[in-house]
């Protein structure tokens, strides 16, 4: 695509998780606390013989990997973009979080053949469920809330995805340790099997959280869109006024923060500033409801329905005599009836009835080279003119009528038909009409034009506008 492109100049900063909330600081106590449980529930393991106790601190181990690879990722992924990676980092904690989500299928495997083993097999596992192991195990499920609840704010407070994946599994843990608990409560009631249980619902719960997580990452490593994000953009962008024409809206998510591709119509007659505005509306509109995104607006000329009646129209109204501009031609659709407005600028020295006869013929041109419209509205408007006779006229304006004509005939063996300056409040604007073959194609009369044109351009200063018209 080719057109105008907007975006914010400022550049893209680190993730600012603010002196109360720092990640790194989060991940340390996340690691030091997996470090803990895991040499707590082995020792437990190996004192009581449990089965479940040794599926928790293998889960429990996979939790301190994966702390150490959120503690590695964070530290990446706070990083600011740079030259070899211009979209940030952030992508670093969805690539820890898949890791972590391997780990976590290989070890809920590994729990399930065990504890099935178990169950399958008629025996059972020689379990001492002592009273410390209660202890203990009660002690562990307050450090696993206390974990859960640290990652959460940490992931509500950053947006981070490994923060949130570390919450999924500290809340696995707490769950899988309450099943510890209640299945060595009922092997001391007498049934041993229950620590086999206990760790096999460990092991479901350990695979349901690494599919859940493995999946989650997966979509923002592949780009995909984020539905929610990208119904509230589009939402926005579409209650915009003036309205803008939304031609297509890509939103990802990288490390918490959304990214946005969007490309918006407008009309082929409109200014580089007009276009410039309204891709700052639709920045903000974007920026308002996805906080933080980083928002690429490009902008693209969209011709409506109505371009060829504009077209026709404007054409009509150029061959009446005096004509010498007309702008803001607008279409409008009135009750199922079509109607044309447009601005017609005249001599600024022509009598108000001449004026309103010249508009008669512009407005009957119009209507019979456009037959589908029901009306015309024209607003007349005075343009400052100043001939080649009037005192007034500055006399490099002669000079630069002989440069034009010895352009023409230099390009064309002819001299122009019509050369006329006008001095208006834009400055001087020249009109030029150049007499071409009858049977030439129309794009070698354009090609022929835009020569003298650009030649015209190039060897007079301080022109407005040069306005070539062709005949036959």
């Amino acid at each position: 695509m080719t057109g105008l492109h907007r975006r914010s100049h400022e550049r893209r900063p680190a993730l600012d998780y603010g002196p109360a909330g720092n990640p790194r600081r989060t991940a340390l106590v996340s690691v030091g606390a997996a470090a803990a449980l895991v040499g707590i529930k082995l020792a437990l393991g190996f004192s009581t013989h449990s089965l479940g106790l040794f599926s928790e601190a293998i889960h429990s181990a996979t939790d301190l990997v994966a702390a150490l690879l959120t503690l590695f990722a964070v530290g990446i992924a706070v990083r600011p973009a740079d030259r070899s990676h211009q979209f940030g980092h952030g992508k670093a904690e969805h690539l820890a979080a898949l890791a972590e989500g391997v780990i976590l299928v290989a070890a809920s495997v590994l729990i399930m053949t065990r504890a099935a083993g178990h169950l399958i097999g008629g025996g059972s596992s020689p379990v001492d469920p002592a009273w410390y192991a209660f202890v203990v195990l009660i002690v562990v499920i307050g450090i696993d809330i206390s974990r859960l609840v640290v990652s959460l704010r940490a992931a509500k407070r950053h947006g981070s995805a490994a923060f949130a994946a570390n919450a999924l599994h500290f809340g696995g843990d707490m769950a899988g340790s309450v099943a510890v608990l209640i299945g060595l409560g009922v092997a001391r009631a007498g049934f041993p099997n229950g620590d086999s249980v206990a760790a096999l619902f460990v092991a479901v719960l350990v695979l349901g959280a690494a599919l859940r997580l493995m999946k989650s990452n997966t979509d923002v490593l592949m780009d995909r869109a984020p539905a929610a994000a990208h119904e509230a953009a589009r939402t926005a962008i579409s209650a915009l006024r003036p309205s803008v024409h939304l031609l297509r809206l890509r939103v990802r998510q990288v490390g918490g923060r959304h990214f946005a591709d969007v490309v918006i119509g407008v009309s082929p007659t409109a200014a580089v500033g007009q276009g410039h505005a309204a891709a700052d509306l639709v920045e903000s509109a974007v920026k308002a409801v996805l906080a933080g995104a980083d928002v690429v607006v490009h902008v693209e000329p969209f011709a409506d329905e109505h371009v060829d009646v504009r077209e026709r129209a404007s054409a009509a109204a150029h061959h009446v005599s005096h004509v010498r501009e007309i702008h803001n031609v607008t279409v409008l659709d009135v009750d199922g009836r079509l109607e044309l407005a447009l601005h017609l600028k005249l001599p600024g020295d022509m009598p108000l009835d001449a004026a309103h006869t010249v508009a008669e013929e512009v407005e009957q041109a119009i209507l019979a080279a456009v037959p589908e419209l029901d009306a015309v509205q024209m607003h007349l408007e005075p343009l400052p003119e100043v001939g080649l006779d009037a005192t007034a006229l500055h006399a490099d304006v002669e000079r630069d009528r002989q440069i034009v004509e010895r352009i023409v005939e230099e390009e064309l063996h002819a001299l122009p038909r019509e050369l006329r300056f006008l001095r208006t409040t834009e400055g001087l604007i020249l009109f030029l009409t150049l007499g071409l073959e009858p049977g030439l194609p129309l794009a070698q009369a354009h090609a022929r034009a835009s020569v003298v044109e650009e030649r015209i351009w190039s060897a007079l200063e301080g022109l407005a506008d040069v306005i070539v018209h062709t005949e036959p």
